[in-house]
């Protein structure tokens, strides 16, 4: 079943999102959500690229504390699924010895 739910984030990164959850609903952890940003968040400079094309695939991988008046949880940690920016130099080769 799809459901949607306005929330508010924090702690935004490349690779994952911290979401202020307000529904008497829960979410169970592991669970596969999509997650995407409003239309005018997109654009800020502050966004990172992978939340910026829409919607992404993320995973439930921490519940916050839980709240009295509803017993869910007061906040999700997400972690985004997506391929992790790679850095490709040319000039720089790294040498190791083991």
């Amino acid at each position: 079943m799809t459901r949607f739910a306005s929330v508010m984030t924090r702690d935004v990164s490349d690779t994952g999102v911290y979401i202020e959850w307000r529904e008497a609903t829960s979410i169970p952890l592991y669970r596969l959500v999509s997650f995407q940003l409003e239309r005018d968040a997109r654009n800020l400079d502050t966004v990172p690229q992978p939340l910026r094309s829409g919607k992404v695939l993320s995973a439930v991988y921490r519940q916050g504390a839980f709240q009295r008046s509803t017993g869910t949880p007061e906040g999700y940690g997400l972690r985004l699924l997506v391929e992790p920016a790679r850095v490709h130099s040319s000039a720089e080769q790294i040498k190791a010895t083991a």
